[in-house]
Parts: C-alpha cells; structure tokens; sequence
C-alpha cells in the first residue's frame, strides 16, 4: 500500500451544507437529451484500497485509517473547482438526511449500516462533494472504500463516465487499488466485480404506470440482467413514478461496451415505450388523462395538508401534463424543484423549523399552494 499524499490544496469542509437546499440540483434539473423521460444520468465506479479488508470484515481501525488515506488523497487531487467534505460519523441526522434527497450519499451510507449488519451511525466514514454543481460525489468507507458517482442531467451517460474515469484515474495515482489480472477491480459485492462500474438512468415513467405496462418493462429489464428500482436506489419505492434502470453485472464486459448498451439501445428503447404511451393516453384517453391531471393540479393548489408520498405523486401528474403541453402555464423547473423541497430534510431545512410529522404536511401543502399560485396567469 503506497502511504498517502501529504495534504495540500483547499480545505475541504461541511460549511457549505445548510444552502444546498436552496438550490436545484443536478439529478432534478430537468434540462439535457431526452429531458422529457430520463431526469439524469450517473455513473458509479466502486474501488478498494489494496492490503485492506474488504468493508464487511474491516475492523474499526482499519476504516479509520481507510478514511484518512482516502481524505487525503481526494484533497490533494482537487477533483472540483470548489469541494465540501462531510464527516457522516460526526454529522446530524438532517444532514445525512439532506445528502440522501439530494442524491449524494445513499441511505446505507447514511445510517452507517454494513452489508454484514454491523455498524452505525457512528462509523466512520465521509463523503465529498464537488461544488458548485454537485455532478461529484465521493463515498468513503461506504459498501466499498470508495465509490465514485458522477450525476448529469438528461441522457448523458458518456460524459458521466469521462468526468468519473478522470476523477478514478486522480485517486489512482496516489491509492493503490484493488486490482486482480484475470477478474479487475476487486470489490464488495460480486457482481461490481470486473470494470466495477454502475450506469443508471433516473426515469419519469407516469404514463407506462397509468397505462399498467411498467411491469413488462420492469420483467423484460430483468431478462437483460437490468436492475429496476425505486426513487433512492435499491430497497426503495418509485415514489413520484421515478425508476432507476442499471446494469448488475460488471465482469466480462468493458465500461465502453456497458455504457454503449445503456445510452445507445435501452435508454432509448425505454424513452420510446414511455412516449408511445403518452401519446397513447392522449389519443385514446384524452379526457380521462386532462381530468387526473387537472385533479393533482387542484389538490396541490388547494390541500391544507400532504405526505411526502402524495405530494410526489401529485407532482408527478402535474409533471406529466407540463410535457404533454396541457399545462402551459407551469415553469417545468418549478416543478423539478419541489419534487426536492417537499422532502422531509429539505422541507424542514427551508422552513428553519424542526417539526413533527403532522405539522410537515401542513408545511408541505403551503408550500406547494404558495409555489403553484405564485405562476403568470
């Protein structure tokens, strides 16, 4: 194991955490190829440092100077114009939680929790981010020493793997990865085995969820060895009909060949299926449609009280009727943004309030009334 760089260049730090919430964010940004259907594209390179246990079998103070040796590295290699840096063991519950909805950490990473079941909020372990886009985000310490996730917007998977490999290629020339001849990049998980890459796609499916044909394409994913899952990755539900749609396996093929069978033919096979049955539903459904979202708009603008699962799928027809041009007066970044605002962390950091359940769907319902109100005409 070569030792760890000394530690130059900015400092990194969570300062800049309480005013993410108040900006878009780049998996929500609604902008980029096939905007219509795919939210955002991410590409997720998993990496272990060599002559260490692997997360499950590590001993705490083998995390602990994994971290390190990691900060260290990620400072040094300026990897961003401007960085923050989170320590999840030291960091409050909202935090972690702010992190999760804004796609930096997952929900594993966030509670602490190993794949073995061992662990807690109080492992060690970080993340860091590349500011001021948040494209960037490095986990340590997470189901692998690292994994490094590049979010764009749209359909732009191949400019999420350039901007990852670069930043895997500025780890490298100060860690010493795990690396096998015969099987690649070694890792936690069999199956990240190989190139130990992830390619997914954020998607807004509503019309093959109203139409009842998400399931075929949720069973023909998994004929190709595709992964479908729900809004914050695996375990989760599609809250809001938003699909995560990823490769599984990563042995045996190389990044280029999986990022060709992502972008170039199920990407786009999916986006296809999901206008067919828009258009479907306008020409065969049209006032059955106008009404379910006329109805969303009606409540959004008008209940006094709302759970995050209803206002995200609210939204999600309101969405809908933006892109088949039967809201005309609704900015469609409006409507991004609150899919954010209306989660838990963000609504109670926005409202600088700590509130119970009940009082956050009061607080969510005005928001939302006050946001749809404030629109031209």
């Amino acid at each position: 194991m070569r030792p760890g760089p000394d530690e130059s260049g900015p400092a990194w730090d969570k300062s800049h955490l309480p005013v993410l919430c108040a900006k878009r964010t780049e998996w929500l940004r609604g902008g980029g190829e096939s905007c219509d259907v795919v939210m955002s594209s991410r590409v997720r390179l998993a990496r272990n440092l060599a002559g260490f246990p692997f997360m499950p079998k590590a001993e705490r103070a083998d995390r602990e100077q994994i971290l390190e040796l990691c900060r260290r590295q990620i400072v040094a290699a300026r990897l961003a114009p401007q960085h923050m840096w989170v320590d999840l063991h030291s960091a409050s519950k909202a935090e972690r939680s702010l992190l999760v909805e804004r796609q930096l950490i997952s929900r594993p990473h966030a509670t602490g929790k190993l794949s073995s079941g061992k662990g807690g909020a109080g492992e060690p372990r970080a993340v860091a981010v590349g500011l001021p886009d948040e494209q960037l985000a490095v986990s340590v310490n997470e189901e692998d020493h690292i994994r490094i996730q590049v979010i764009r917007t749209g359909l732009d998977l191949a400019e999420a793997y350039r901007r990852a490999d670069k930043a895997d290629d500025a780890l490298e020339s100060g860690l010493e990865f795990a690396f096998s001849p015969v099987f690649g990049y070694l890792t936690a998980c069999p199956t990240n085995v190989g190139t130990g890459a992830r390619f997914s796609v954020m998607l807004h499916l509503p019309a093959l969820k109203m139409t009842g044909e998400i399931e075929k394409v949720k069973n023909a994913a998994d004929d190709m060895g595709l992964a479908v899952r729900g809004f914050y990755g695996e375990g989760s539900d599609a809250a809001g009909d938003f699909f995560q749609l990823s490769n599984q396996i990563t042995l045996g093929k190389s990044e280029q060949r999986l990022l060709e069978i992502m972008q170039d033919e199920i990407v786009p096979m999916v986006v296809e299926y999901e206008r067919r049955a828009r258009d479907a539903l306008l020409g065969r459904r049209r006032r059955a449609t106008e009404d379910t979202i006329f109805r969303a708009l009606g409540v959004l603008e008008n209940a006094r009280l709302l759970s995050v699962e209803e206002a995200m799928n609210l939204l999600s027809r309101v969405r809908l009727g933006v892109t088949l041009r039967l809201l005309t007066d609704i900015d469609p970044d409006t409507v991004c943004h609150l899919f954010l605002l209306v989660q838990n962390a963000h609504l109670e950091r926005t409202c600088e309030r700590g509130t119970e359940p009940i009082d956050r769907n009061a607080v969510r319902a005005d928001l939302l009334r006050s946001r749809l109100h404030a629109r031209p005409g």
